[in-house]
């Protein structure tokens, strides 16, 4: 599935606090923020919503081949 970026606003020194005391606790600010970001979509977005999701992501795209016809070989007999 295709990634896209996320910019807010967020005053320096709550997220500076914020680093710091993840840090102690050996916890990844971003990986954090992912899943209060998944947290926020699996209770906002209808489940019928996130299973179709889900399947349009899970299919494998199998990009047919574009084969060249072999040419017919010219069998006429000229006499």
């Amino acid at each position: 599935m295709k990634k896209t970026s996320v910019s807010i606003m967020y005053d320096d020194e709550k997220l500076n606090a914020i680093r710091l005391y993840m840090s102690q606790r050996d916890l990844d600010f971003k990986e954090e923020l992912e899943k209060s970001v998944d947290s926020l979509y699996a209770k906002y977005v209808p489940a019928n919503v996130r299973e179709f999701i889900d399947m349009k992501g899970s299919q494998v795209k199998t990009p047919k081949s574009k084969k060249p016809k072999p040419q017919e070989e010219n069998t006429e007999v000229v006499t």
